[in-house]
């Protein structure tokens, strides 16, 4: 069968399309074509694009229409005390008067912001009325928020860029802050996917537009400053700025894009479009019935019942000589799993239809190690990274897995199935399995997943949840989230009194707690570490477990949680350091 280019056919037709494939039994190769074809031609529907520029050079600031200046109020008041830095920071010479009234007019004990429309007077070129906008971040946190607060900053670029035309953002990074997870912060204000046919809402603010049209692209211009107001221009903090970025753009995007899109076989067509041709990295894939014979259980049930097949992807970065130092090689490898159930049905335990929309977002870990990874890993980090995602959709058929089936995992368990909405434990206890026999040079193996709604309760919606063998990895992996403002903190670790959860007649254990009263959460990440192999215990590799399924999304949005985290403990370099 012939199918007609993206340019000639419309959306419509390609909805169309794919229904009758599914209705009439198309094989499978021209169902996934046309999953291609509606992927291309999805970018008709984005009418704006925002791109994000880190070009240290003072020409951004002849272009910009707007300029957005962030930092913490002590230090934003003595950036305005620098009158004679005017020029050259904005290009024009504002009044100093007005900087001071806006200054006085926001606290230092709150995130705010104060603008005004300004004339831009001075030696530059003469430029149409300029919006300037302060935005104050609080001069003190508490222990568990990163210094600057960098949901905050967020928030508050979402907030304050307007319009059209290009935008410059000035952050007071000072003199110890690295540059990555600030930029992680910024970039995840504006939202890569779009599937509206126009760009104008119906409510401002939405998406960052604030109600207006705009067809053409936006640029956004991030700079830096120092303590003394001077532009950072290090090449190390700006690039590590800049993957970071996109790492964190590209988990928001994946955790946006809608499932008759991202499907598991889309999922890992991503992987190889980011890496086929960088020699540094190899994927290998285990797909649907090869699954099954090698004795991937958990991912191979939880996924049985969907249209695309359930599949392991196996990625390896092995950093080219040249980046390493002899203390480089003598580093151990770190192995990182994702949780990518691209649609979560509850499978026959069905969700409602409320507690079911949403759960596009059910592959957020693996999102979030995705990007954590291909950040890393253009970084040119020093040490060898494997990364595993499960990819799977719990879904409704005939071939789905039913409660009360027993199962065999990839570690040799057998698990019997109490309910079928507790599905990402099974796929990465498979991961998580295969990683430890078979990793050898691997002595920290880290699994990210949306696992439980428990975890909101334990640590709320910025800080996911973590638990691990280890108490120095507790401690690490704390440091790691306060660093990167990935902020994360410590579940219960108690084993050998909440196993019992697990306990089963006729198998070796139940998937599902019996009493969701009793420390849950931690209750899911233990029996991910059930299924660790015996001989990595002893010879004392490390197993830390994140789940973050309340700071994955908020506003129905991907916020590309993980990235920076990840390349916090990998050590990506200049990501949580300055040079």
């Amino acid at each position: 069968m012939m199918l007609p280019s993206s340019a000639a056919i419309s959306s419509a037709t390609i909805m169309m399309l794919l229904l009758l494939s599914r209705a009439s039994g198309f094989t499978k190769p021209i169902a996934t074509s046309l999953h291609q074809i509606c992927h291309q031609s999805s970018q008709l529907f984005a009418s704006t694009t925002t791109n994000i520029s880190f070009d240290p050079s003072i020409d951004v600031r002849e272009k910009a229409t707007s300029t957005l200046v962030i930092g913490r109020h002590s230090t934003l008041k003595s950036l305005i005390e620098q009158q004679d830095s005017y020029v050259s920071l904005f290009g024009f010479r504002p009044h100093p008067d007005i900087l001071s009234s806006m200054h006085e007019s926001i606290s230092g004990n709150q995130a705010t912001s104060s603008h005004v429309i300004v004339p831009t007077v001075g030696p530059a070129i003469p430029r149409p009325p300029h919006r300037l906008t302060l935005c104050s971040l609080r001069n003190k946190v508490t222990r568990h928020n990163h210094p600057l607060s960098l949901h905050s900053m967020t928030d508050l670029v979402k907030s304050s860029v307007k319009g059209k035309g290009p935008v410059r953002i000035m952050v007071c990074v000072e003199d110890e802050y690295p540059l990555g997870p600030i930029a992680g912060a910024i970039s995840r204000a504006f939202p890569v996917f779009n599937r509206k046919t126009k760009s104008k809402k119906a409510d401002a603010g939405e998406d960052g537009d604030n109600g207006e049209e705009e067809e053409e692209e936006r640029m956004i211009h991030v700079t830096f400053l120092d303590s003394k107001g001077r532009v950072v221009k290090n090449e190390v903090e700006i690039n590590a700025a800049r993957e970071a970025a996109e790492g964190v753009r590209l988990a928001c995007r994946l955790v946006d894009t809608h499932p008759e899109e991202l499907t598991s076989t889309a999922f890992a067509q991503e992987c190889h479009d980011l890496f086929d041709e960088d020699d540094t990295v190899t994927i290998e894939e285990i797909v649907g019935e090869e699954l099954k014979e090698k004795g991937y259980g958990g991912i191979y049930n939880v996924g049985k019942g969907a249209t695309e097949p359930p599949r392991l992807v196996i990625m390896t970065y092995t950093p080219p000589k040249d980046v390493l130092t002899e203390e480089d090689e003598e580093q151990s490898a770190i192995t990182l799993v994702g949780k990518g159930i691209v649609y979560d049905t509850g499978g026959l335990a069905i969700k409602s239809r409320v507690g079911m929309c949403g759960m596009k977002h059910d592959m957020g870990g693996a999102a979030g190690v995705l990007g954590g990874f291909a950040a890393a890993v253009r970084l040119r980090t020093p040490r060898k990274i494997r990364l595993m995602l499960c990819l799977a959709e719990n879904a409704i058929g005939p071939e789905s897995v039913r409660n009360d089936d027993i199962i065999t995992q990839y570690s040799g368990k057998t698990v019997e199935i109490n309910n079928s909405d507790a599905e990402g434990r099974l796929v990465l206890s498979d991961a998580v399995a295969h990683a430890t026999q078979h990793f050898d040079d691997s002595d920290l193996v880290v699994d990210m997943a949306t696992l439980t709604g428990a975890q909101l309760v334990s640590t709320g919606k910025t800080h996911a949840a973590i638990l691990t063998n280890k108490e120095e990895l507790e401690h690490t992996a704390v440091k790691a989230g306060l660093a990167s403002g990935d902020l994360c903190y410590p579940l219960l670790y108690a084993p050998e009194l909440l196993n019992k959860e697990f306990n089963s007649k006729v198998a070796d254990m139940k998937n599902s707690v019996k009493d969701r009263s009793n420390a849950q959460c931690s209750c899911a990440g233990h029996f991910i570490e059930s299924h660790i192999d015996s001989k990595y215990i002893e010879r004392d590799g490390g197993w830390l477990h994140v789940d973050m399924a309340g700071p994955g999304s908020k506003a129905e949005r991907g916020t590309g949680y993980g990235v920076g985290l990840v390349l916090s403990l990998v050590g990506a370099p200049g990501f949580s350091s300055r040079s």
